[in-house]
């Protein structure tokens, strides 16, 4: 999952600005975190069908949005540490190579196990792309307009909610699975030649090595902050993952249904983050317990008020909004733990969210197997609802 940049200590200087990059290069880079995006999540809308050709379980086929999640999480701080000394330019043509070639390998997979290595190349570009590549708004664009070259660069995580896998899905839908993973590479191809064309000469100004990780994991708002994450996220993406399994299951939605109300959750995904993202920043305690709340509350609620197409749709949108204010108020809670590195500290926060995700889907899938997706909604929910009154029992004590 993708992290919000910080800036470190003074910012880059002018001299380190490349003068001549700009809006086309600030655009390349979103295009690039789109294309992340939506590669990562799109099995959500694709998994019944990729079940289907493997003949595997959804479960099984959740693995799909497990294996990402995991190699995301170990290259995050690996690919940071490991390109100190390089260019991010070449770091980031060399990460949307792979992505590109991730791409095809899913394309033509004849099983399961190779689609897997292919999600594994795509966590790779997931952990390497997000470290480097999320701090670098503020030095291809002049001081006055970094701040919106941010939210360009940051729009890509909700759009790719909204626009990707929606398209996906359809493309899924109407020319197989297999399309739809094709269209993705044709996209990242774009985007490799996107940011050959535009994007500066970008030497490293500042090098994260391991021992100012392992500092910053050591400190306690750092271990509160993972410990608040893990739940959320556990409880989000175990339940998420496997939202097209209830929508068709339960509510009884067709495959055009589904992509529809996906859409829905994006769009309320979208105002999720401009709901939450500001406040989250001065009080990231209390928006982090809401969030956590309200996604609680609508997958509680799925199992009982879900089973008919308005109280889906109605708590899935409620679901996006609950959802879009997570990531900027937990990755708000790991800068505060580590003011004075920034980089750090969304390094571990990527890492964090990752591994979460990961074992997110990992578990939800184990339980989806065993019980309904009813059962799995509900589960999920308790867990929510546990991250919330953590997150507000420690406003209370710490209040922000």
């Amino acid at each position: 999952m993708p992290v919000l940049p910080s800036a470190p200590p003074g910012g880059p200087t002018d001299a380190a600005r490349p003068p001549a990059a700009g809006w086309p290069a600030v655009v390349a880079v979103t295009l690039g975190l789109f294309a992340i995006v939506t590669t990562e999540i799109l099995p959500i809308g694709l998994l019944t069908s990729i079940g289907a050709d493997f003949t595997v379980s959804d479960g099984a086929a959740g693995l799909a949005m497990a294996v990402p999640g995991l190699l995301a999480a170990v290259s995050a701080p690996l690919v940071t540490v490991a390109t100190a000394g390089a260019d991010r330019r070449l770091v980031l043509h060399a990460l949307a190579l792979l992505l590109t070639v991730a791409n095809v390998v899913a394309a033509v997979a004849p099983g399961l196990p190779l689609l897997l290595v292919s999600r594994m190349l795509v966590g790779l570009t997931i952990g390497g792309f997000w470290s480097v590549g999320s701090g670098l708004a503020e030095r291809l664009v002049p001081p006055q307009a970094a701040g919106r070259a941010t939210a360009v660069i940051f729009s890509a995580v909700p759009l790719g909610s909204v626009l990707g896998v929606p398209a996906g899905t359809l493309v899924g839908d109407l020319a197989g699975w297999r399309t739809a993973f094709a269209a993705l590479a044709v996209l990242a191809a774009g985007v490799l030649a996107a940011l050959l064309a535009t994007v500066p000469p970008l030497p490293p100004l500042l090098a994260t090595r391991p021992a100012v990780l392992g500092e910053v994991l050591r400190r306690p708002g750092t271990r509160a902050a993972a410990f608040l994450t893990f739940l959320v996220v556990l409880a989000h993406f175990g339940t998420y993952t496997y939202v097209t399994p209830f929508l068709e299951r339960v509510t009884g939605l067709d495959d055009g249904a589904v992509t529809a109300f996906l859409l829905a959750y994006g769009a309320a995904g979208v105002l999720g983050t401009f709901l939450g993202g500001p406040r989250a920043a001065r009080h990231p305690r209390y928006v982090f317990g809401a969030a956590a709340g309200l996604l609680a509350a609508a997958t509680l609620l799925l199992p009982v008020l879900g089973g008919g197409p308005a109280g889906a749709l109605v708590l899935l949108a409620a679901w996006g909004v609950a959802y879009g204010a997570v990531p900027a108020a937990s990755q708000a809670l790991f800068v505060r733990a580590a003011p004075d590195a920034p980089e750090a500290a969304s390094v571990l926060f990527t890492a964090a969210f990752q591994a979460t995700f990961s074992l997110g889907a990992f578990a939800g899938g184990g339980v989806l197997d065993r019980t309904s997706p009813s059962a799995l909604m509900a589960l999920g929910g308790c867990v929510a609802a546990v991250a919330a009154l953590t997150a507000l029992v420690a406003a209370r004590r710490r209040p922000g």
